[in-house]
């Protein structure tokens, strides 16, 4: 882990396509938020994002030229940045211009230095990533006997979320015996 992300507490959830990967990242939020923690989420996309469809006001800000776009309501606000051709930023520039927070959950930038989970459904059939990805500190599974080739790593049950939810504490520094209280 890099230094940044033990500051940080910053924590990848991985896995390939269709593991349930934001499903787990939907429950651990509540899991976090009862204990009194702020956590942010911050999604990789491999895809183009359209927060507006094309022709509404923002949509044609960005088509106009502009770097970058805040839409802002009484009820939320999106900063959309138009990289331009440009590289896209590493996950520690976009992880600085958020909120402060006790945690931030990442899921995918599989290619960034981070401590994380695997979800992994042996049942879908799909190559699980811990075969090669030494950051991965433990497996969230349905199915524990179906897996191959586990390194020494924890299993745990991916219906678990207090399970899960006390590992990822553990690995960043979030005493659980201060729940109520967050130690940032």
């Amino acid at each position: 882990m890099t230094e940044a992300a033990a500051k940080l507490r910053i924590f990848g959830i991985c896995g390939r396509s269709g593991q349930g990967k934001t499903t787990l990242i939907e429950a651990l939020l509540p899991w976090f938020h009862a204990r009194g923690w702020v956590v942010n989420v911050v999604k990789h996309s491999h895809h183009s994002i359209d927060l507006e469809p094309p022709g509404k006001d923002s949509a044609r800000y960005r088509a106009a030229g502009a770097g970058e776009v805040l839409i802002a309501s009484p009820y939320r606000y999106a900063i959309v940045r138009e990289l331009h051709d440009a590289p896209e930023p590493p996950l520690a520039d976009l992880v600085a211009r958020l909120t402060p927070s006790d945690l931030t959950l990442v899921e995918g930038f599989t290619r960034e230095v981070l401590p994380r989970i695997e979800v992994v459904r042996p049942g879908v059939g799909k190559d699980p990533l811990y075969r090669t990805d030494t950051a991965i500190l433990a497996i969230a599974t349905d199915d524990a006997p179906g897996l191959h080739d586990v390194p020494a790593i924890p299993l745990l049950p991916l219906a678990n979320i207090d399970c899960i939810g006390e590992f990822i504490c553990k690995a960043v520094g979030l005493s659980l015996l201060n729940a109520d209280k967050p130690d940032i």
